[in-house]
């Protein structure tokens, strides 16, 4: 993307580049590949300083389910603004948290509840990890606090999340911090051997799992996972048998069950928690991003019963003392029970079966036959692909030709994915799919 020294985009970009440091970013790049500088969104676009758009076409990191600017959400947090902006979850309660709490726990048919709040996926999954472990200790089992996660893991970048991560460009640096847990084989479909189906993928990476727990069980607290899709390790898909077997054998062998579902979750995958495609509940459930709508950063981990009792008690000590300022904000829980209107007054998730075949079919026509496209793969509002052979520097490549073709995506390596925002017209799939062609051509030529 070019940048007119004399624009409005321009003097945006130098006072950025001067003094703020920016996420996941080696900032020296920024030399060469310019920052995008954004004023304003609408519907699945998102337009610059000088007018012109991109479609969003990766949710802005996976967040944005109903478009940006979305009216709906918007009246709703004006709405709150007026009543109650913010007031301390300890001690004191507000209607928006109690309510959400509710319906969250409806979601799951009342197999999980009593949300614990804060506003951040990697403080979602300290929590849960902390819980598990803490509920252990309680149960008079201390030694039960190892953790358990599947190769190729991403569960955020705090460093008990990072105990957990499995992504070494994330977790290296900091390994002298890191209490490091232990990786136990993924259930990719990628890596089917010849005459192996995803579901024999799935019991296979599942008997190691059984293996390794029937000989360190005694010393598992959890395993976490992310339920059916490892997004940062490049959108790696896997069968619901998986999931299935695994929480089969985390009950016998006495194991947390924890998903991920932070990315994942909130129709992404075509049901609201991807843990339901496999007729299964794990003990918690991590839910960030979407849950807001893209909104206001919020994050909640939901327990099964059998947890909280573990910490109700007269002694403090036994208590869940974790703690964050901005727990349970009114105007975040206001933003995610305005998500969660949309959801059931527009019946999104059978809306999102049609639009997923659509989406599916529009890259299959475009990029189906590409000689460099290896493993195209979707599962709902996710879709996938590898691409062999992409030289050094593919992922900022791409991402720059993208950007020339009015398209917002982020290659993972060689994986170009899109999770898109569920309000695409056909026009604005077909866009999608065309013009990420295009920009695959135009970063390999």
């Amino acid at each position: 993307m070019s940048v007119d020294r004399n624009s409005a985009n321009a003097s945006l970009l130098g006072r950025s580049l001067a003094a703020v440091w920016h996420p996941c970013t080696q900032m020296k790049h920024h030399e060469q590949l310019p920052l995008v500088p954004i004023k304003r969104g609408e519907g699945a676009w998102l337009y610059d300083m000088d007018g012109r758009r991109y479609l969003d076409g990766i949710s802005s990191w996976w967040v944005n389910l109903f478009g940006h600017a979305n009216p709906r959400i918007g009246a709703a947090l004006k709405q709150q603004l007026d009543q109650l902006e913010h007031v301390m979850l300890a001690g004191f309660t507000h209607e928006p948290v109690v309510e959400l709490s509710e319906r969250l726990a409806a979601l799951t048919h009342h197999q999980l509840g009593h949300a614990f709040y804060a506003s951040d996926g990697a403080s979602a999954t300290e929590i849960a990890l902390k819980m598990s472990a803490h509920y252990w200790r309680n149960h008079g089992e201390p030694g039960k606090n190892r953790f358990v996660s599947l190769a190729g893991s991403y569960h955020g970048e705090t460093v008990g999340a990072l105990a957990v991560t499995d992504v070494a460009i994330f977790r290296d640096a900091y390994a002298p911090l890191v209490r490091a847990g232990t990786c136990v084989p993924s259930p990719d479909t990628r890596h089917a051997a010849p005459g192996e189906t995803a579901v024999d993928v799935a019991r296979r990476a599942a008997a190691a799992l059984d293996a390794h727990l029937a000989e360190h069980g005694h010393e598992t607290a959890a395993l976490i996972v992310e339920p059916l899709i490892q997004c940062a390790s490049g959108m790696v898909m896997y069968d619901p048998e998986y999931l299935r077997l695994a929480r089969e054998i985390c009950t016998r062998h006495r194991v947390h069950l924890v998903a991920d579902e932070i990315a994942v979750g909130c129709g992404r995958t075509g049901t609201f928690f991807a843990c339901e495609q496999a007729g299964i509940w794990p003990d918690f459930i991590c839910l960030s991003k979407g849950i807001s709508g893209g909104y206001l950063p919020l994050s909640i981990v939901l327990a099964t019963d059998d947890v909280f009792a573990a910490f109700y008690d007269d002694d403090t000590a036994r208590g869940f003392l974790h703690s964050h300022s901005y727990t349970g904000n009114p105007l975040a829980c206001r933003a995610a029970l305005a998500t969660l209107d949309i959801f059931a007054q527009d019946d999104v998730l059978a809306a999102n079966r049609i639009k997923a075949e659509r989406l599916g079919a529009a890259f299959r026509a475009a990029i189906g036959s590409h000689p460099a496209v290896r493993h195209l793969r979707q599962r709902g509002m996710i879709l996938a692909f590898d691409v062999e052979g992409a030289p050094a520097g593919f992922s900022r490549r791409f991402f720059t030709e993208a950007l020339a073709r009015e398209l917002l995506l982020r290659p993972i390596g060689n994986t170009v994915y899109t999770m898109p925002p569920y309000i695409l017209s056909d026009a604005e799939i077909d866009h999608l799919a065309s013009q990420t062609a295009a920009a695959l051509e135009a970063s390999l030529a």
